[in-house]
């Protein structure tokens, strides 16, 4: 999953924190500034923003098309969105047909589910709103346990959900909403490809040890981590945004020095932070006076 709009860092104010000062990869477009560099100026911390993967619209906008055409026609009772980056791509698909996706989900009255908090943020910033955002992880399997089921149809027809996705999507939330009685209708709405390969001094700086942690968001940003800079100096915290990106990190045999409790940037940061403070206690009560320390790096 890719987090929205720029959201208020909660916790300890910058130069209090054992992470004050620290570099940390951001592995997002640079356009613009990221909720993460947010949280992270919010605890001391530079960003060192640097685009792994990039994600594009589908060759063929086709289908989806005519996938919003029959959303503004109520075909679909249900939107369901698993990633904010889809929401810009919906909103220029339905302006390029002289509509916008709130109007589109407003004129039939249709509602709305998101995977969790950032995804949610990323649809009231473009004026939809939101109707169902699971409880606990923001992750396929806990939006389709708190998905209502579908009601009986008056005509006989099955009810339909519209799922905009990603390319590289698992089908856990579709397959979970076809057994639960749902027609779902997926249509790949934004590719995730590969960005250019990092600047060599942030290279250096990595293999270095100079960037002393990663907040990762997705599969695919891991997978990208490790074959463009490689493996991690040993000290360097690799955190997760949920449970999915964890699960690429330990199938690479990449170490998992914190899981954020709130998919969100802050909730990443929150994660970075007590990683930090761990990893400082654990080397203070092993006496490790080797340990580098923030001058050294």
């Amino acid at each position: 999953m890719t987090e929205g709009a720029p959201e208020q860092a909660a916790g300890p104010q910058a130069g209090t924190t054992t992470v004050a000062g620290w570099r940390v990869l951001v592995p997002r477009p640079s356009a613009g500034s990221s909720a993460a560099e947010v949280a992270l100026a919010a605890v001391g911390a530079v960003p060192v923003v640097v685009p792994l993967v990039e994600t594009v619209p589908p060759q063929d906008p086709t289908p989806l098309d005519d996938a919003l055409l029959a959303l503004g026609a109520g075909w679909y009772p249900w939107l369901v969105v698993t990633s904010a980056a889809a929401v810009p791509v919906l909103d220029a698909r339905a302006e390029a047909a002289g509509r916008t996706l709130a109007s589109l989900v407003a004129d039939r009255r249709a509602s709305v589910a998101a995977v969790g908090p950032g995804t949610a943020r990323a649809l009231r910033a473009a004026g939809v709103e939101v109707d169902l955002v699971p409880r606990g992880p923001s992750t396929a399997s806990s939006l389709v346990a708190a998905f209502p089921r579908p009601a009986p149809s008056a005509d006989g027809r099955p009810a339909r959900v519209l799922f905009p996705r990603g390319d590289l999507a698992a089908p856990t939330l579709a397959d979970g909403l076809r057994s639960a009685g749902w027609q779902v209708d997926d249509v790949v709405t934004y590719r995730t490809v590969d960005a250019p390969p990092p600047p060599e001094d942030v290279r250096a700086a990595w293999a270095s040890g100079e960037i002393r942690a990663a907040l990762l968001t997705s599969a695919s940003t891991v997978r990208r981590l490790d074959e463009t800079l490689g493996r991690p100096p040993a000290g360097t915290l690799l955190v997760a945004i949920g449970p999915t990106t964890r699960a690429e990190l330990e199938t690479r045999g990449l170490p998992v020095a914190a899981v954020a409790r709130e998919q969100t940037m802050a909730g990443i940061v929150a994660a970075l932070v007590d990683a930090a403070g761990r990893a400082a206690t654990t080397a203070t009560a092993a006496g490790d006076l080797d340990a580098p320390t923030k001058e050294d790096r």
